[in-house]
């Protein structure tokens, strides 16, 4: 009996699932393409005494330009790594899927700067998990005014003055500081709808990466 074991991802609050997929690897299997990595579909199925079997399913997408694109590939599979390592079985994941969808959609469909894309993606992420950064105030002496540095340390904005006293604190154009804030408070439907200049990108690029580092104790790199 030929069997495939995957993690599947439930919109109705299971969170993740492990199941084994019975014969998917037949070429003429109707589970072979719902089964397939980063297959988003509907699928039926049912508990055995310890695991979860599928019994059909219906794909939706199969982000198939993430397929034929070995730089888009990349980004999509280390997403995947960190949405993998941050979720549980059996744990309401459902705004982390709608994260993970949206951004693989995003990869696929748009030309978007990728590593752009990627830095957004790890900052929302980090706030869903509850490391949402201070972006309202200083996160040192609270003023609303001159917020150009990022702290590492402090999680979140500071001001010019607060900064010099911060080792971990990054600089950052006014392009940057607005990327920031809008990773984390846009609608999500909307997260992936703006560009900035290059310059800006590279910033954002470094914050997210030490910020992930951090908070995950581990660094992910495409």
């Amino acid at each position: 009996m030929i069997m495939i074991k995957c993690s599947l991802y439930s919109r109705q609050g299971c969170g993740k699932i492990s199941c084994l997929a019975k014969g998917a690897r037949r070429t003429k299997s109707l589970l072979l393409a719902g089964t397939q990595f980063l297959c988003f579909g509907e699928y039926m199925l049912y508990k055995g005494s310890e695991i979860y079997n599928m019994n059909s399913c219906e794909t939706i997408e199969l982000f198939y330009n993430l397929r034929t694109d070995f730089d888009k590939l990349k980004y999509a599979v280390c997403i995947t790594k960190i949405i993998g390592d941050v979720t549980t079985e059996n744990q309401n994941t459902y705004k982390i899927l709608r994260l993970f969808l949206n951004t693989l959609y995003t990869i696929s469909e748009r030309e978007k700067n990728l590593s752009l894309v990627f830095s957004i993606f790890e900052l929302r992420l980090l706030s869903i998990l509850g490391y949402k950064p201070i972006i309202e105030y200083c996160t040192n002496c609270h003023t609303k005014i001159d917020l150009h540095f990022y702290s590492i340390i402090d999680n979140g904005l500071k001001c010019s003055a607060c900064a010099k006293q911060d080792t971990s604190s990054i600089q950052m154009m006014d392009a940057t500081k607005d990327a920031v804030t809008y990773s984390i408070i846009a609608p999500q439907e909307k997260l992936y709808s703006f560009n900035i200049p290059e310059e800006a990108i590279r910033e954002l690029e470094i914050i997210a990466k030490l910020y992930t580092t951090q908070k995950l104790e581990k660094e992910y790199k495409p």
